[in-house]
Formats: C-alpha cells, structure tokens, sequence
C-alpha cells in the first residue's frame, strides 16, 4: 500500500498555515492540477490528493486530529485515532475523485463532506465548480448536470463588463449584489444557489467589442492625415498620445497590444486582448478661395 504524503507538502503551507493561506494554495494547486486543463498522466491522482489534505487542513476539529495522529486518525483499522473513537464522526473520503462519465470524455468530480468552500469569496458562488463556469465563459467543463433554478438576464455597463465591478439587483423581493468578473461579456453566465444570471453588456458610445478585442474609430483633419502629426486617444487605461504618420490612408488602423479586455477564461490578470485605433479622414465641408487654389496647385504638381 503505498505511503500518504504528508498534507502540508501536498498543499506545499506550513503547519501555521493561516485559513487565508490554506484558501490561496488550494485554489492554486486545484486549477493547475485539474484534469480537464492538466492532461498529464498524474492529473488525477494529484487532483484528488490535493482536495484530500485541503478537506482536512481547512476543518479546525480535523486538521487538530491529524496533527495529533496524522494519516492514523482516517484509517478505521487504526481505530480512528486515540482511544479508538473516530474524530470525524464518520466522515467519508470516498467521495473523492468519484468518477462519473462528462462531456467530451472528461469525469466529473464530487464532494461528499467537509471542508468549506475554498472559492466562496470569488463573486458568490456556491460551489467549486461555479468558478470554473465562469472562467470559460458559461460552459461547464465537468460535465454536471445543473439544477433547474430561476433564470435571469441582467443589464451591465459596457466598462462594469470590461473592468469588473458590482451590480445591485431585486430578485424576489430580495436585494441581491453581483460581482460581476472583470472580462465578463454578453451571454456570460454565473450560476448561484438560488438563481442564475446571463449578462447583457450595454453598447458603449466609444468602444466596440468582438471578443476580449476593443475597437474605435478616431476622426482626423485631412491636413493630419497628409502632413501627419499627433492626436490625443481615450482608451481603457487612459488617454493615449499616438504619432500620425504623413500621408496617412482613410481606415489606417493601429493595433495596441495587450491593451483590450481581460480574458476571461485566463487565470492570468495581465492577459488581455488588443485595442484597435481605425482612423477616419475628415473633409472639410467648405473651402475658401485660396484652399480651392491650392488644393488646385497641388492636384496639377
């Protein structure tokens, strides 16, 4: 029978790991470790270890018995712990890596007890698995059947959508407030204990939005566009000095990079889309004598 490793090196913490500290490492290790991302061979094994040593690290009463007992206070053969009681009060690690058919091949992973809900600080969510809907845009990648509950849509401003924020609503007579994740778009779905909401991103009077990629329109003099120059760009981050070029062409567009939404189906703040600057060449409607004559002069050079 092979040898438990010691909880504290599979969550990688010390044994005067804070809560927040047990939360931080967890969360971590289980994104890595999944095995609908991590197809490594281990995936599974390590994924079930890591929910194992964090079911009992993060419960005061279990995490005092294995620190008094270890690995000894789970084994019924062991008596479970001193004086042969079990400190658990039958508590079951069989649930871990149950596996049940999913989508595309993949198995579905379920808790049977314990240990608090390591994501239940990250917009509301009412189990493990609610996150990772999130993250890729509404799909469940586990393959879990969802419980029929209320359905509904929610209007958010278009920048709420883009940097994240809260939105306060009614639902049943109840005041319920939504965090709303920072890369959010239309048709994003989160799922909560009691209801599910699909945003609505309202459009935006500037921006325009395909993806995690942002687009605008800049308007230009035609003198700029010829002669070339600077203009000011309002973007997400600020406004923006950006270098025309002479002889600029009507639909020119200058490509920002990494300067657009976040992604939200990334576990990296820093990865974003593109901002995209497409200028527009504005006519004069009237000219004077003299601007005929020259733009004459010019067209005959």
């Amino acid at each position: 029978m092979a040898t438990k490793r010691d909880y504290y090196d599979v969550l990688g913490v010390t044994k005067n790991a804070s809560a927040a500290e047990l939360k931080s490492a967890y969360r971590k290790l289980a994104l890595e470790w999944h095995p609908d991302r991590n197809k490594s061979p281990d995936a599974e094994s390590k994924f079930k270890e890591i929910n194992e040593a964090y079911q009992v690290l993060s419960d005061p009463r279990k995490k005092s018995a294995y620190d008094q007992f270890g690995h000894a206070a789970f084994d019924p053969s062991m008596g479970g712990g001193a004086g042969g009681a079990n400190p658990f009060g039958g508590f079951d690690f069989s649930g871990f890596g149950r596996q049940t058919p999913g989508q595309g091949g993949y198995q579905t992973y379920y808790y049977t007890s314990g240990g608090g809900n390591p994501f239940g600080d990250m917009g509301g969510f009412s189990d493990p698995f609610e996150i990772f809907e999130q993250f890729f845009g509404g799909a469940n990648p586990f393959g879990r059947q969802a419980q029929k509950k209320p359905h509904y849509s929610l209007k958010i401003p278009f920048m709420t959508a883009v940097r994240g924020g809260t939105e306060s609503v009614t639902i049943d007579n109840k005041n319920h407030t939504i965090k709303v994740p920072a890369g959010a778009d239309t048709g994003t779905h989160l799922r909560f204990s009691d209801f599910d909401i699909t945003f609505e991103v309202e459009p935006h009077s500037v921006f325009k939005r395909e993806g995690a990629d942002i687009y605008m329109d800049k308007e230009i003099p035609f003198t700029q566009a010829i002669l070339g120059g600077e203009t000011s760009v309002t973007t997400l981050d600020g406004d923006l000095k950006l270098k025309i070029r002479p002889a600029t062409q009507p639909g020119t567009t200058v490509r920002l990079s990494g300067q657009g939404a976040p992604k939200l189906n990334s576990f990296r703040k820093s990865d974003r889309g593109d901002f995209y600057i497409r200028f527009l060449i504005k006519f004069p409607e009237h000219l004077s004598g003299r601007q005929r004559q020259l733009l004459e002069e010019f067209s005959h050079s």
